[in-house]
């Protein structure tokens, strides 16, 4: 009777969420189609859609930008930008403080296409950038056309670095200060109170927060197709741009799905890594 008062919860759960992958999944072997014959009538095809995702040649490409994508946005630049950002507050006072987090959080809390359009905005070739490299006598290049990838990492960076930063800091209010006030008296620097001290402290935090992350990540769109559209060509086709232009672009339900059960599986090979990380020692 205890858990009676979540079974609404869980079965909200289950048709919005696990409703929708299951579907995916059983479309994926099937040659749905969003127009025609077999849009009415889709025919079984078993693992051709896989046969199929492996033999395009635009496949490996995507999957590689959507792991530099991943990797270059969340585990390395909202990671650790928010962890800096975190370890700053402990430093500055409460002014600096309430506006640094401000500026933060007011990316995080913008709607994505908000952001979308003002990261836009801002890497167009006549766009807030190269102004303001005019300014300083810059030729600045079309950022969009000639480093796509590098300025959705940075889009992202600025769009979801909020999110780590807050974990962190909660993270970081829960070690207790005299366990680096003792490290401090043995004569540890400051270096080494981060690397042996406090970042063992808050490694849960860490894994939890690099899981949320990079699943947020791996299914970002809005975003990229904003701001590129997965261009120029396939320069920033990522897995969600390859997705959507596949099933809804050439109409392939049935491969569009094969290509989105892909990425529900590279973002459960990331949950399982980052949970094992979560684990204790001793329960290894």
């Amino acid at each position: 009777m205890r858990l009676l008062p979540v079974v609404p919860s869980v079965l909200l759960l289950l048709l919005f969420m696990a409703g929708p992958v299951v579907w995916a999944i059983v479309i994926s072997f099937s040659n749905s189609a969003l127009t025609g014959r077999f849009a009415k009538d889709p025919e079984w095809v078993g693992l051709d859609n896989y046969t199929r995702l492996l033999a395009d040649p635009a496949f490996p490409l995507s999957l590689l930008l959507t792991i530099a994508f991943v990797i270059g946005s969340a585990i390395i630049g909202q990671n650790l930008l928010g962890l800096g950002l975190a370890l700053l507050f402990g430093r500055v006072n409460r002014t600096t403080r309430a506006l640094v987090s401000t500026a933060v959080v007011a990316a995080w809390v913008l709607p994505e296409i908000v952001a979308a359009f003002a990261a836009y905005a801002y890497f167009a070739d006549d766009g807030t950038l190269n102004q303001l490299l005019a300014g300083l006598g810059i030729d600045g290049p079309n950022w969009l056309f000639e480093y796509p990838m590098l300025a959705v990492v940075l889009a992202n960076v600025w769009r979801g670095t909020a999110f780590s930063m807050l974990v962190y800091e909660a993270a970081l209010g829960d070690v207790p200060p005299e366990i680096s006030e003792a490290a401090t008296v043995d004569g540890a620097s400051g270096m080494q109170r981060l690397v042996w001290v406090t970042l063992p402290m808050i490694r849960g935090a860490i894994a939890t927060n690099l899981m949320l992350i990079t699943l947020q990540t791996l299914a970002v769109f809005t975003l990229i197709w904003v701001m590129t559209k997965g261009g120029p060509g396939v320069a920033s086709t990522t897995l969600p741009i390859f997705a959507y232009q596949e099933a809804f672009k050439f109409q392939a339900i049935g491969y569009g799905s094969a290509i989105a059960v892909v990425m529900i599986v590279i973002g459960a090979a990331f949950s399982i890594a980052y949970i094992r990380a979560l684990r204790p020692e001793a329960q290894r």
